[in-house]
């Protein structure tokens, strides 16, 4: 009997859920090209050795690098060699290199140290060109694939060689999700035209703001102030706005400051209350919960220096 419990993304989508504010908070990436299934847990339930995967895992956590697991779409067939990538997003920099690696083992002695601080590690050359994730992972959401694998299909379709499925990103009711390098920018709720309209945009240095969920090295309060100066102001370049000074106001309100490259600032004034309808987050959820929503209260232009 097929399951009538509704699917995550598809509630989701009928609530009209803003998606800003939800992306992971991840500064730094090892991303390892694997094909074949995926587990719930892609990196110890996957074809990798288990030994390895727990070795990886355990020199990846030791310096707060998250691990995704990539596959072409469609190409499933095992490679002698893998391709894999180091990718650093932050303020100050964003960067991705990449290179084939002949045993996985080599990853372990990558100095993951360099990567947290920003620097390059010498691991391969810089990738010029954009790349551009799209969570497939069935076995972590059913949702995931469902609505990733179209978006990878027309993604891949239109951008052959930077585009690969990836194991869970995070925020599965937000599928189809996309995380676009070197900066890895979010966005959510996509269908394959919206991801490619937002590919589009990207190769051209600019955010589909409709469909943003964040920038991962900001916290989901700073996330989601982002969004809302850059629609209110219409900021679409991508690094248009830094930020320079968060502060915690009395009855719980944050405010967030922002610098824009031609020096104006923003001061955005963000409440945060639990979301008056509980909801799954995932498919799988045990029980509904009410995830945070965040509004503005206040706009300003900022004279802070």
């Amino acid at each position: 009997m097929a399951d009538a419990t509704p699917w995550c993304s598809t509630l989701s989508r009928s609530d009209d859920e803003a998606g800003a504010g939800t992306s992971s908070r991840v500064r730094d990436w090892l991303l390892i090209q694997q094909p074949g299934p995926w587990g719930r847990d892609a990196l110890t339930q996957s074809r990798l050795d288990a030994g390895l995967a727990q070795r990886l895992a355990a020199h990846a956590r030791a310096q707060g690098v998250r691990v995704l697991l990539l596959r072409r779409h469609g190409r499933g067939a095992s490679q002698a060699r893998a391709q894999c990538y180091l990718a650093h997003t932050g303020p100050d920099a964003s960067f991705v290199e990449g290179r084939r690696v002949d045993d996985l083992e080599e990853l372990l002695d990558v100095n993951l140290a360099r990567l947290r601080a920003g620097q390059r590690p010498g691991f391969g050359p810089l990738v010029e060109r954009p790349l551009y994730l799209v969570c497939t992972n069935g076995r972590h959401d059913r949702c995931c694939a469902a609505r990733g694998r179209p978006l990878a299909a027309a993604l891949d379709a239109a951008y052959p060689e930077q585009v690969w499925e990836a194991s869970h990103v995070g925020g599965c009711r937000f599928a189809g999700t996309v995380v676009c390098f070197p900066h890895g920018l979010y966005f959510g709720a996509l269908d394959p035209a919206d991801g490619l309209r937002v590919a589009e945009r990207y190769e051209r240095g600019l955010i589909d703001l409709t469909h943003f969920r964040g920038t991962p090295w900001l916290d989901p309060v700073a996330q989601a102030a982002e969004s809302f100066v850059r629609r209110a102001e219409g900021l679409q370049a991508v690094g248009e706005l830094a930020l320079e000074r968060r502060e915690v106001l009395d009855g719980g309100d944050v405010a967030i400051g922002f610098r824009t490259r031609s020096g104006a600032r923003y001061r955005a004034r963000i409440a945060t209350r639990p979301a008056p309808t509980a909801r799954h987050l995932t498919c799988d959820a045990p029980s509904p919960l009410h995830p945070p929503v965040y509004a503005l209260v206040d706009l300003s232009t900022d004279p802070a220096s």
